[in-house]
């Protein structure tokens, strides 16, 4: 749908939506979803409270795409993603091993994918995926990383417990290094 203020909008009914929510991507792209009881009238009333907090997201993702270095011809950055790859499958696997053991958590299988979209996720088997891109942020946030995906083997979603458990096992700095994580891009 077109919205008057904000352009193009991508409005979508979920079953799995427990609340209205607002995702704008880099691009600027906006995406609204709503849970099967809540009207798409309802949702768009959500989303004309929020167009200041839209537009204050599109901006920062502006600048921050503004700050970012110009992307690499294809095939310089075909040798960078592979030169990751390498890092990363000597690297990730055995940071993992180590921080799982000083936690006690325990994961089923790991993964290292070329992911743009995420720097981790578990799934329900407890199979872990890790972006190799990872390689590109500092030890302690790909540790934080880590550390929040191991996590969701004990809790499969973002509920105040598996918070807490996250922020007690950074030494109760969850917030500040989830926020310090935000300014990465991955790329």
């Amino acid at each position: 749908m077109t919205h008057p203020v904000l352009g193009e909008i991508e409005c979508v009914r979920s079953p799995r939506a427990r609340r209205v929510s607002i995702r704008v991507r880099a691009s600027g792209d906006v995406r609204l979803v709503y849970p099967c009881g809540v009207s798409e009238m309802r949702a768009l009333a959500f989303l004309e409270e929020k167009i200041p907090w839209v537009e204050a997201a599109r901006e920062r993702l502006s600048h921050r795409r503004a700050a970012l270095p110009p992307q690499l011809p294809p095939a310089e950055e075909k040798v960078r993603v592979e030169m990751l790859r390498r890092a990363a499958k000597a690297d990730l696997p055995v940071r993992i091993g180590r921080i799982a053991a000083e936690t006690g958590l325990r994961y089923a299988k790991l993964s290292i994918r070329a992911s743009r979209t995420k720097w981790g996720s578990c799934s329900g088997r407890n199979h872990i995926s890790l972006s190799l891109f990872l390689m590109t942020l500092p030890e302690h946030l790909r540790d934080y990383v880590i550390v929040h995906e191991l996590c969701h083997t004990v809790h499969h979603d973002h509920s105040p417990r598996f918070h807490a458990l996250v922020d007690r096992l950074v030494g109760g700095r969850e917030k500040a290094l989830n926020r310090e994580l935000r300014a990465y891009a991955i790329r």
